[in-house]
C-alpha cells in the first residue's frame, strides 16, 4: 500500500465521482480506478459502492477513510515539523562541555544561539572529557566542547582555539611576582579535572611543588574563593577576563597552552540545530 492509494481514495470519497476525482488528481480515470482496486484487494474488502449514479463509501470504506484522513493529517504535520526543524524554527540540541568553559564561553555563546534560534531547545551538561566522550559514543549527546589530545577510537576531534592558563587572583590578593608565584597559597580544582592534570604535568616538568591550600570540584566555588580570599588559582586567562573582580597574572616559565575542540561521534548525523551551533562557535574569535 502506498500513500497515493490513500490520496486517491480520499479524492473519490470527496468528489463521489471517478471522473472529477481523476481531474482533481491530474491522473487518468482508468489509472485512478486501477489504484483504488489495488487498495481494495490489499485490504480484502470493497471500499466504494459503484452501483449508483454517484460513488459512495461502503461501511468498510467509511471506517477506513476515517482513519486514512487522520493518518494523512499526521503525515502532513510530520512534513511541516521536518521543515520547521530544517529552518530552525524548532529543534533540539544536546550539548556538553568540560567545566572551565561554563565560566566564560558557554554563556555568551548560548545567548547568541538563543537569540538567533529561540525555538530550539538546548540541553546542557557539564562533564569531564572522559564522560563526555562516552556519552557521544553512545549517541546520548550531539556535540561536545573539550580539548585535543588522546580520544576514544570513535570520537572525532576538531580544534577550535588556543586556551592559555594563568595565575588568577582577586581584588583581595596582595600581588603576585611572576617568578615567585609558587610561594603563593593556591586553591585548585581537584585531580578529576583536565585543567588540574595540565597544572600537575606542568609542575612535574618544571620540578616544582605548588603550595595547595584548598581543592574544590567546582569552577564557581574556585572563583568565589579567589574573590573572597587572598588565595590565587590557576585557570584559563579567559575566565579572569569574563569574571568581574578577577585578574590574570603572566608567570615565568609560562603555563602551557591547550587547544579547545569540538568533539563528536565519527559518522554521526548532525541535525540542523547542531550544524547551526557548530557554525556559531567556529565564528567566534580565534583565541580563548
Amino acid at each position: 500500500m502506498l500513500l497515493r492509494h490513500i490520496r486517491y481514495l480520499l479524492a473519490v470519497a470527496e468528489h463521489r465521482n471517478f471522473t472529477r476525482a481523476a481531474e482533481a488528481l491530474h491522473v487518468s480515470q482508468p489509472t485512478l480506478s486501477q489504484q483504488i482496486k489495488q487498495l481494495e484487494d490489499t485490504l480484502g474488502a470493497p471500499l466504494l459502492d459503484r452501483s449508483g449514479r454517484s460513488v459512495s463509501l461502503t461501511d468498510a470504506g467509511e471506517a477506513y477513510v476515517r482513519f486514512a484522513r487522520l493518518a494523512l493529517q499526521d503525515l502532513q504535520a510530520g512534513t511541516r515539523a521536518m521543515h520547521d526543524v530544517q529552518d530552525l524554527s524548532r529543534g533540539n540540541l544536546r550539548l556538553a562541555m568540560t567545566p572551565t568553559f561554563t565560566a566564560y564561553l558557554i554563556g555568551p555563546l548560548l545567548a547568541q544561539f538563543n537569540q538567533r534560534y529561540p525555538g530550539v531547545t538546548v540541553s546542557i551538561e557539564e562533564l569531564t572529557q572522559d564522560r563526555m566522550e562516552a556519552a557521544l559514543a553512545e549517541d546520548a549527546l550531539d556535540i561536545g566542547i573539550g580539548f585535543t589530545g588522546e580520544h576514544l577510537p570513535d570520537i572525532e576531534c576538531e580544534g577550535l582555539f588556543v586556551e592559555t592558563l594563568s595565575v588568577v587572583v582577586g581584588a583581595n590578593h596582595p600581588g603576585v611576582d611572576s617568578r615567585q608565584w609558587l610561594a603563593q597559597p593556591l586553591v585548585l580544582l581537584n585531580t578529576g579535572f583536565a585543567t588540574r592534570r595540565y597544572i600537575d604535568d606542568y609542575c612535574r616538568a618544571q620540578g616544582i611543588s605548588p603550595l595547595i591550600a584548598m581543592e574544590a570540584n567546582s569552577i564557581s566555588a574556585i572563583i568565589e574563593i579567589v574573590r573572597s580570599t587572598a588565595l590565587a588559582t590557576i585557570l584559563p586567562s579567559a575566565i579572569a577576563e569574563a569574571q568581574p573582580g578577577l585578574s590574570a597574572v603572566a608567570i615565568s616559565p609560562a603555563l602551557p597552552q591547550r587547544t579547545a575542540a569540538l568533539l563528536s561521534r565519527k559518522g554521526a548525523y548532525r541535525s540542523a540545530a547542531c550544524r547551526a551551533f557548530v557554525s556559531l562557535i567556529k565564528a567566534r574569535p580565534a583565541t580563548g
